[in-house]
């Protein structure tokens, strides 16, 4: 008769171990930062801006569209030219920036807000030969660059989910397969058509994504770090497994700002093994205060905080 009651004790003391046993796996805290870098053409350098040297490090750079010159900008179907600042952030200055800091890589991000006066819409022809283009284009930008990564920042679509899914995906799984990157982003935010989009992306190809920028700036202004921190929960569970890391904007952008209690939030993620790492939007933007919260964003990541 007491063969049961014992039974019933073992499998509850085996539940708690299992329990705290994935307690302990949770994903670790990471050092990673990330910055956009030569969109607003601000004459912003790699070396204007500070780099901590136990952060790890990456340059955004802002933007490669695939759209045809500023002056009549047409979409491309997947012909990619360069939209940041090139003449402040040319080739050589990648290298240099690599050589001078081991812990810094460069990437580029693909779309953004806009072009010229209208949107950058993500408008292929056909899968099949949007990737072609893609594949072919930004192996050549990002060798020409000594590139290391690509972020994904369309924000207007004149696709659908599943086709986004699949260019983004086949683009992706094939600059990986063919070792011309070693890391790719998603940048998506709380918008329903975006967010259609990013997600039926994720949901195919999310294996292959790395880190998930996602824009909590775009969030309305005077967030609270309560709310923030519900954000951040709703958006881990979207991007489920993946590592979304925390953002604010150091233009006029909404969310949480770092004088608002940011830091806090981090510092609270932080202590519950959450804080994967921490982007901002813009260098271009922070240039006029001196860069003053990447230094205290790359010191909280560095454990100096």
């Amino acid at each position: 008769m007491e063969l049961p009651k014992l039974f019933i004790t073992l499998l509850i003391i085996e539940a708690l171990f299992i329990s705290q046993i994935q307690v302990l796996a949770a994903p670790p805290n990471s050092n990673l930062f990330r910055e956009y870098i030569g969109a607003e053409f601000k004459n912003v350098k790699f070396t204007d801006v500070p780099i901590n040297p136990n952060a790890e490090f990456h340059f955004i750079l802002s933007f490669a569209i695939d759209y045809d010159t500023l002056s009549s900008p047409s979409p491309n179907n997947g012909k990619f030219n360069i939209f940041w600042d090139s003449a402040n952030l040319s080739p050589s200055q990648v290298s240099s920036i690599k050589i001078a800091h081991s812990n810094v890589k460069v990437a580029l991000s693909l779309g953004g807000d806009s072009v010229g006066d209208g949107f950058a819409y993500f408008s292929p022809s056909s899968v099949d030969s949007w990737v072609s283009n893609a594949v072919s284009s930004l192996t050549r930008i990002i060798k020409q660059y000594h590139l290391d990564g690509i972020d994904i920042d369309y924000e207007h679509f004149k696709a659908d989910p599943d086709t986004f899914a699949e260019c983004i995906g086949k683009l992706i799984t094939t600059l990986k397969r063919n070792k011309v990157i070693s890391f790719a982003s998603i940048a998506p935010f709380d918008n329903d058509q975006v967010q259609k989009q990013y997600l039926a992306l994720w949901r195919k190809y999310g294996h292959q994504i790395d880190y998930v920028n996602f824009q909590f700036y775009a969030y309305d202004k005077g967030t609270t770090v309560p709310q923030f921190l519900e954000y951040f929960k709703t958006q881990s569970s979207n991007y489920n497994g993946g590592k979304v890391l925390v953002s604010f904007g150091t233009d006029a952008s909404g969310g949480l700002k770092p004088d608002k209690g940011f830091f806090k939030a981090c510092e609270k993620l932080k202590s519950q093994q959450q804080l994967h790492g921490i982007f901002i939007w813009s260098a271009d933007d922070s240039k006029a205060n001196g860069f003053r919260y990447e230094k205290e964003a790359q010191g909280l990541l560095a454990g100096r905080h």
